[in-house]
């Protein structure tokens, strides 16, 4: 009987062990790891039009110049941005994520036509993966009155490891 008892115990801890064992979380955020570590080429920019929820017009915009327009984030929440709209300037600052991870906060000032402007100041973050990066940045509210003009412009980067 005490044989029993022991290893009912005994049996009862392992349950208990691998239940405590299996809740622990991995506190890691993968998403800070994959902006971090390479350099974000610049690929496409569409600045799209709407009324309301109609859509009025896209625009592709050309970003082939002989320049790389370069977004680079690094560890410790520092940013760059090299050439942007074609400029052969650089501009510097920091970055963060919004609490839910959702949108990409950076106060980089950049110049774009003479005009200088935090175009990554709350960026909607579409998609983002090993090797791709898409922003949306402009009137990105949930409600919007259905006369309301709207512009978006949506940026797609392209990753390459840095060696």
């Amino acid at each position: 009987m005490r044989f029993k008892f022991l290893l009912f115990i005994l049996c009862g801890l392992v349950v208990i062990g691998l239940t405590t064992n299996s809740c622990k979380k991995n506190n890691q955020d993968y998403i800070e790891t994959l902006l971090p570590g390479g350099q974000w080429f610049l690929s496409s920019t569409t600045v799209t039009n709407y009324v309301g929820d109609t859509l009025i017009s896209t625009v592709k915009v050309d970003t082939l110049c002989n320049l790389n327009q370069l977004f680079i984030f690094n560890n410790d929440k520092t940013c760059t941005f090299t050439n942007y709209s074609c400029d052969s300037a650089r501009a510097s600052g920091h970055w963060s994520l919004s609490s839910d991870h959702l949108f990409l906060n950076s106060d980089i000032v950049v110049d774009s036509a003479g005009t200088s402007t935090k175009a990554f100041k709350n960026a909607q973050i579409v998609n983002l993966g090993q090797y791709s990066l898409v922003l949306q940045t402009g009137s990105l509210e949930t409600f919007y009155p259905p006369d309301r003009k709207r512009i978006i412009t949506r940026y797609g980067f392209v990753r390459q490891k840095t060696k």
